[in-house]
């Protein structure tokens, strides 16, 4: 499994409590991916640019696709650009592979899921107990990718600090996506009200 669908798996366990929006997901997941593909050295950071390295075969097929749309042209693509042309439906594509695999089960879906008619519930897997695992250890990584997903409390002063400066680098772009996100949404809601009460002759 990988980091990306330890989240999502996270996420769909606490959806009931935690509402989600996707686009936040999919900006998260995206950089998820970025982390394993640090990890796999598949790519390194220069500055807050992505830089391919070689291109390893991955275990997770979302990251093998992850690693083919990588930009190997200089000046690369930035973290930021990335987050935000990766992570466009990404929580979609992401919940796909989990139902073609079983590891998803119909009943009633969160409401963030998208679907006509039934919700999908986590089978209980392998790969369920061992996201439950990694998320019960308070793993780093996935602690901090969790809180700017909203599905966990940010880390307090005692917290393990993420060791590793470009995974922090990675998460503190996250951060600012999701900032610019939710300020993006703010905005439509304004021009929406603004556009109403002219449409109400306000």
């Amino acid at each position: 499994m990988s980091t990306p669908r330890d989240l999502l798996i996270a996420a769909i366990d606490r959806a009931a409590s935690r509402p989600l929006e996707r686009g936040d997901l999919s900006l998260v997941l995206a950089g998820a991916e970025v982390i394993d593909l640090l990890d796999a050295e598949a790519v390194r950071l220069d500055g807050d640019r992505i830089v391919p390295g070689h291109a390893p075969a991955m275990e997770d097929p979302l990251l093998d696709e992850a690693v083919s749309s990588l930009v190997r042209q200089p000046p690369y693509e930035s973290l930021d650009d990335w987050l935000w042309r990766r992570g466009r439906g990404l929580s979609t594509a992401y919940l796909s592979a989990l139902e073609a695999e079983g590891q998803l089960t119909p009943q009633n879906r969160p409401r963030w899921v998208p679907s006509a008619t039934s919700r999908m519930v986590l089978a209980d897997s392998p790969a369920r107990r061992r996201a439950a695992d990694r998320w019960s250890s308070d793993e780093p990584v996935l602690a901090a990718l969790g809180a700017a997903a909203g599905i966990r409390d940010k880390p307090t002063g005692d917290s393990p600090d993420v060791p590793d400066e470009p995974i922090t680098t990675v998460l503190a772009a996250v951060d600012d996506a999701l900032r610019d996100l939710e300020f993006q949404r703010q905005r439509r809601a304004i021009d929406e009200a603004a556009f109403d009460n002219i449409w109400r002759g306000q």
